[in-house]
This record gives structure tokens, C-alpha cells and sequence, in this order.
């Protein structure tokens, strides 16, 4: 099945007329009747009436043409994406990101690569205040970032949530069960970002705390999740609340969701300007 052979379909559907369909694609009509009938041929069933005076859908071809409608549509959004990114910087896309994201931006990345295959990414860590900063004056093109955020000259779509997790020594009581307690956090003391740098996760945290009735300890702030890592996997009582925790096992440290769940929204921010068929394509590889 191509692409051409739905745009002719659609073409032939709204117009009722094979000639109209030619005239509107800037094709000969002889294309038209081919391809749609390929397409029939190929999907197995039969789009179209025709007679000599006039041409009507036939139930299989009504239900086809809403699909073949979004079908097209979803073309047209990837395909106005490749252009917005090409427009003016070589197809380079440059990235406010959060720690706990690679994975999902390796998938969307693939997926645009599809359509721009030149496509290269620019990644930018900072803080949300950073990445808000940048996006207003043009030095990144998108960010993703934690939490809801007030920005109302900016568009801001939910793409997913993420649940907290709990990394703490794995000789450690509460890590010999699949979930760590929200009460489990009194035994502990947590490590956690400053406010600043992940408001999100700490907001998250102290409200779960709030609501348990948990009074938990803090310790030194997290500056770097790996050397955080390291730390709690040669301590006994250390811990952190991490967002996406990915990669590979963490000598002496074990990884367990919160329970009850906790999950923190993750959004992707554009600028104001950004077409929406490029927005909803971003959106669609980032989900």
C-alpha cells in the first residue's frame, strides 16, 4: 500500500467523481482509476461503485475512509516536523533535558530519524528556570521537564508520568520486598536534589510524606546520581527518590517503586511559534 493510492482514494471518496478527483490531484484520470483499484486489490475489498453516471462508497469504503483520512494526516504531521526541523538548522534539534530521559529521547529520536535521517540532537541539562530562559530566547527548540509549569507564552504538553523510585542499600530491610513503603522512609535518611534543581520530585516526596504521616530524614543533597549511587551502595541506612532510574545494576544498591505509587508528570515545552502538526508529532514520538 502507498501513500499515493489513499491520497486517491480520499480524493475519488469526497468528490464522488473519478475526473473532479483527477483535476483536484493535478493527475491524468487514467492514474486515479488505477491506483484506486490497486489499492482494492491489495486490501482485498471493494472501496467504490461505479456506473457510468455516477460513483458511490460502499459500506467497506466508508469505513475505510475515516482511517485512511488519519492515516494521511499522520504523514502530513510527520512530514511538516522534518521540515520545521530542517528549516533553518541543518536538521539539528536542541534539547532541554532532565536527568532520567535518555531512553525515551533515543526512541523519539529513531522514530524522526525515519523522516530526517540527518537528524542530530543537541542535548542541554539545567534546571527548569534554565530551560524556560532558553526556550524564550530561542537557544533551545524543546525541553522536557518535571512538574507543572506556569508558563503560559510557552506550550506545555504532558507526554507521560513517571513513578518515583526508592534507591537504597540492598542489604537494607525494606529493599528485600518489590515495593518500599512510604512508611519505610522513617528508617531511612534521604538524599535527595536541592529544590532547585528537581522541584518536581521534591514536591512529590514531601506530599507523599504529608499524607503518611512520615517524618523523614534528610541527609547531604544529591549532586550527582551516580556518585549518589556509589555512596548508598557502601552505606546502611542512606537512600534516595530518583525519576527513571535506568542503566545497569548498582553494586550493593537495589531500585524499588514507591508504594502507594507516586508519579510525577514529565512535559514537553515549546516555544509559542511551534506549528502544532510539529508539536503533536514530537508528542506522538516522546509518548
Amino acid at each position: 500500500m502507498e501513500v499515493r493510492q489513499l491520497r486517491y482514494f480520499v480524493a475519488v471518496a469526497e468528490e464522488l467523481h473519478f475526473g473532479r478527483a483527477a483535476e483536484r490531484l493535478h493527475v491524468a484520470q487514467p492514474a486515479v482509476s488505477q491506483q484506486v483499484g490497486r489499492l482494492e486489490r491489495e486490501l482485498g475489498v471493494r472501496l467504490l461503485e461505479r456506473t457510468s453516471r455516477r460513483v458511490t462508497l460502499t459500506g467497506d469504503g466508508r469505513r475505510l475512509l475515516d482511517e485512511a483520512r488519519a492515516a494521511l494526516s499522520a504523514v502530513d504531521r510527520v512530514r511538516a516536523v522534518a521540515a520545521d526541523l530542517t528549516a533553518s538548522r541543518a536538521a539539528q534539534l536542541r534539547v532541554g533535558t532532565t536527568p532520567g530521559v535518555g531512553q525515551r529521547l533515543s526512541r523519539a529520536a529513531a522514530a524522526l530519524r525515519a523522516d530526517v535521517p540527518d537528524l542530530s540532537l543537541t542535548l542541554v541539562d539545567g534546571t527548569v528556570a534554565a530551560h524556560l530562559a532558553a526556550l524564550r530566547a530561542g537557544d533551545l527548540d524543546i525541553a522536557l521537564v518535571r512538574g507543572r509549569v506556569e508558563a503560559r507564552d510557552l506550550q506545555a504538553r504532558q507526554v507521560w508520568c513517571e513513578p518515583l523510585q526508592v534507591l537504597l542499600p540492598a542489604d537494607h530491610p525494606a529493599a528485600a520486598a518489590p515495593t518500599v513503603p512510604i512508611g519505610a522512609l522513617a528508617d531511612l535518611t534521604l538524599r535527595l536534589p536541592d529544590r532547585a534543581a528537581d522541584p518536581a520530585l521534591r514536591d512529590a516526596i514531601q506530599a507523599a510524606c504529608d499524607a503518611a504521616g512520615v517524618v523523614a530524614r534528610t541527609g547531604r543533597p544529591v549532586r550527582s546520581l551516580e556518585d549518589a549511587a556509589v555512596e548508598i551502595g557502601m552505606s546502611s541506612h542512606d537512600a534516595t527518590v530518583v525519576c527513571g532510574c535506568g542503566g545497569g545494576p548498582i553494586p550493593g544498591a537495589a531500585v524499588r517503586p514507591l508504594a502507594p505509587l507516586v508519579e510525577v508528570p514529565v512535559l514537553l515545552l515549546t516555544p509559542a511559534s511551534t506549528h502544532t502538526a510539529c508539536l503533536e508529532a514530537l508528542v506522538g514520538a516522546l509518548s
